[in-house]
């Protein structure tokens, strides 16, 4: 399948969706791709079961804070010299290269570096949503070493990694972000195509495109949206999508620390009544809660959409007086499994109480009929 510069508007909005406010702002990955693409025709997008299972995979993204993206722009050249880098560092070309995560730019960064060097992106991604550390990607969920790795960073100094666990390597990788600018392109994860289609969840680039396509032909209330976005998850390997909360950013609070963007949104009614919602971010939406109940948390997906507009809003881009709509995803069925739940659950971030579904979840919600 090919992927032209048409369809990558498409693609960054059903992202920014599915990475639950993470995964970097696609803005300038957009740009730079689109500039890649008019210069090396469109991108080769490969099924995982097309790939040979002798291939050799390594996944490639941007690791560091959301914010800094706004500021320390990346180069266009960026990928491809990581992807240089990482091959002389191994000593073995790539046959394609996938995504560890479904991220706003995230989603884009493997496209400008394999169009430049003609070789295909796996159509999927490590998390089926973006996720914080390396360790809770599906990969090394599933026994796949992170290492060995290599991290370039704005001013083209590069690192290279060995380690003997992902969770090491994760600190490792968080110290290194952090000392280098706050932002740093990392290509990881080196697998064969067989490891690959035990790993991955799949169909996640073309899954995004199909949510931007909705996201733009029904845009306008985000409340009318949600009708056309509940039959596309239905027919996906996420779970049921469903309404939250509705109503007005009224506090919203964001610092980076150890690497990451940690901060709280406060989110009340348009009217004012009824307790508001609250949504802790690190990196990503991953909790929310009503008073003291929880109505949504990490693996599964919250997302927070413009009222107006439904466009998805990045976790750095959210701000006072935004009004919006927040809706939940159940996440894939791997990330229920009791294995994933040991690094993706709420504990894993430090919240007091265990997961549970979001469809289990849905008497907590906010009750949409006020709003329509």
């Amino acid at each position: 399948m090919k992927l032209p510069v048409e369809s990558l508007p498409d693609l960054s909005s059903g992202a920014v969706f599915l990475a639950t406010g993470g995964g970097g702002d696609p803005y300038v990955a957009y740009l730079a791709t689109q500039k890649v693409l008019a210069e090396h025709g469109p991108a080769e997008l490969i099924a995982v079961d097309d790939l040979d299972d002798g291939a050799f995979v390594a996944a490639v993204g941007g690791v560091g804070a959301p914010t800094v993206s706004l500021e320390l722009l990346p180069s266009i050249d960026d990928p491809g010299i990581a992807l240089e880098a990482f091959e002389s560092h191994v000593g073995r070309k790539l046959d394609a290269i996938v995504s560890f995560e479904i991220g706003g730019g995230n989603s884009l960064i493997p496209l400008i570096a394999a169009a430049g060097r003609g070789i295909p992106v796996v159509d999927g991604d490590g998390m089926g949503r973006a996720l914080p550390e390396a360790q809770m990607m599906t990969y090394p969920i599933a026994g796949i070493p992170s290492t060995p790795a290599v991290a370039l960073d704005y001013a083209g100094n590069m690192a290279t990694f060995s380690t003997d666990t992902t969770a090491t390597y994760e600190r490792h990788i968080r110290n290194l972000a952090q000392a280098m600018g706050g932002m740093i392109t990392t290509v990881e994860h080196p697998m064969s195509g067989k490891q690959l289609k035990s790993s991955i969840v799949p169909g996640t680039i073309s899954f995004s495109i199909e949510i931007g396509r909705i996201l733009r032909e029904y845009r306008g209330n985000a409340h009318r949206m949600l009708g056309p976005l509940r039959e596309a998850f239905a027919d996906s390997l996420y779970g049921e999508l469903c309404h939250i909360y509705t109503g007005k950013v009224v506090d919203y609070s964001s610092a980076i620390i150890g690497g990451y963007d940690i901060g709280r949104a406060v989110i009340e009614s348009f009217d004012g009544s009824g307790p508001a919602l609250t949504i802790e971010v690190k990196n990503e939406f991953l909790l929310a809660k009503i008073e003291d109940r929880v109505v949504a948390s990490v693996p599964d997906l919250i997302t927070v959409l413009d009222y107006e507009t439904s466009t998805p809003i990045n976790a750095e881009r959210l701000r006072y007086g935004q009004r919006v709509s927040v809706v939940g995803v159940g996440c894939p069925d791997y990330y229920r499994s009791a294995r994933a739940l040991e690094v993706v659950a709420p504990r894993c971030f430090g919240f007091d109480c265990d997961f549970v579904p979001l469809e289990r979840l849905t008497h907590n919600h906010q009750v949409l009929s006020e709003f329509c």
